[in-house]
């Protein structure tokens, strides 16, 4: 029984090893719904508090080395990207992916790389090739790319028009990827466009990167997806095809819920962790993938439902890697679906937590982040600073993320 626990804690260690995970900066901010912002006392106010966040989540957990930032919200104009690298340094993370904002301003009422105005398109595209100029300044390798593009009325635009429109628009930023960058294009089936996004759903992303060059890869959103789409077979798709460039981590009930990992549905993460441990058995050799969280939590503080996705998706991983793939293939080729299905449920409720804190204990990290995170006084502390200083910069509710 020690032997096959030993055995487990040695599997799952080298998996582990491998799987990092990027938090958002937007993530630790005060957030909120089309109504309005929800304060909350320890929300970061600005881009230091941020990194701060940050670097308390990778010091807890030791997979979360780098942070996603959008350059409208924690770049200032004129600002030198170096220094907000170096900042980071200093925080204990380091700058990650680049998010354009072709969303917030008013000249993008009408959309963005498909607006029919082309010094509107000629403003979007230069915006993002300032991001990939900030990213090469601040050694970034992806450029992650979401568009509110689309329109609400049957009959308000021409959709192939806008398609071609993105085609475009998507080749000129290929070509201006610094070497080593990869460019991420993320899908929506809807919201804020309710009658046709112009990139609605993975077919349409894949499309439209393979259109725009070999370094474009789909990122998939966990939470993009209608209700009850099966998204482990997106990602198998994607994987066949050499598409997957990445995740973007969170649950849904219905949509675009941005929930913590795994606290609506923990085995469809499993199962799309599943498809990617299986391409890995079969093609010998792991496929490249960001894997991120794009989460903005009104009601959990921001730190705790980092952590709680975090610890989720490392348990997740480590529960699919144990998957038997040569007794998953036998019984496939026989035709024993029983058999086949309880190959993922075994692996699925199999207890990792020892080869967890196996894992941590070698690295020095605390046995559980999150109950470490609220013994430490962290956010105490800087709920007492961060509430002060919201109220002398006059801050209060309002409408946006940042």
């Amino acid at each position: 029984m020690a032997s096959a626990a030993s055995s487990l804690i040695s599997r799952l260690l080298p998996v582990l090893d491998g799987f990092a995970i990027e938090v958002p900066s937007w993530g630790f901010a005060d957030t909120g719904t089309r109504f309005g912002k929800f304060v909350q006392d320890a929300a970061a106010i600005d881009l230091s508090d941020k990194l701060s966040d940050a670097g308390h989540v990778h010091a807890l957990t030791g997979c979360c080395p780098t942070v996603a930032v959008h350059v409208l919200w924690d770049f200032k104009p004129g600002q030198d990207p170096k220094a907000v690298a170096k900042l980071a340094e200093e925080k204990g993370t380091r700058i990650g992916s680049i998010n354009p904002n072709l969303f917030q301003d008013q000249e993008y009422k009408w959309g963005s790389f498909s607006n029919a105005d082309a010094a509107v398109r000629a403003r979007a595209l230069q915006h993002c090739y300032d991001s990939v100029a900030i990213g090469k300044a601040v050694g970034s390798e992806y450029l992650s790319l979401w568009f509110a593009d689309g329109t609400n009325y049957p009959g308000q635009e021409s959709i192939r028009a806008r398609k071609q429109r993105f085609e475009e628009a998507l080749k000129a930023l290929h070509k201006r990827l610094a070497p080593g960058q990869t460019m991420l294009v993320e899908y929506k089936p809807f919201e804020p466009a309710f009658y046709a996004t112009d990139i609605a759903d993975w077919g349409m992303a894949y499309v439209l990167s393979k259109k725009a060059g070999p370094r474009a890869k789909v990122l998939v959103d966990t939470g993009h997806h209608y209700s009850g789409q099966n998204i482990e077979q997106i990602v198998a798709f994607l994987l066949d095809e050499g598409m997957l460039g990445g995740f973007h981590f969170n649950d849904r009930r219905y949509a675009d819920d941005d929930l913590t990992l795994g606290s609506i549905d923990p085995y469809q993460v499993f199962r799309i962790f599943h498809e990617i441990h299986s391409f890995t058995a079969e093609r010998g050799e792991a496929p490249k993938i960001a894997y991120m969280i794009d989460q903005s939590h009104n009601e959990k503080p921001k730190i705790e439902a980092t952590l709680q996705t975090v610890m989720m998706a490392q348990e997740l991983f480590a529960k699919a890697a144990l998957v038997d793939h040569a007794a998953l293939l036998r019984a496939q080729q026989a035709q024993d679906v029983v058999s086949a299905e309880l190959e993922l449920k075994k692996a699925f409720f199999t207890d990792v937590s020892p080869a967890l804190k196996v894992w941590r204990k070698q690295k020095s990290l605390p046995a559980d982040p999150l109950v470490a995170h609220r013994k430490s006084g962290y956010a105490a502390a800087a709920g007492r600073e961060r509430a002060q200083r919201r109220k002398d910069l006059g801050i209060s509710a309002g409408g946006s993320y940042a």
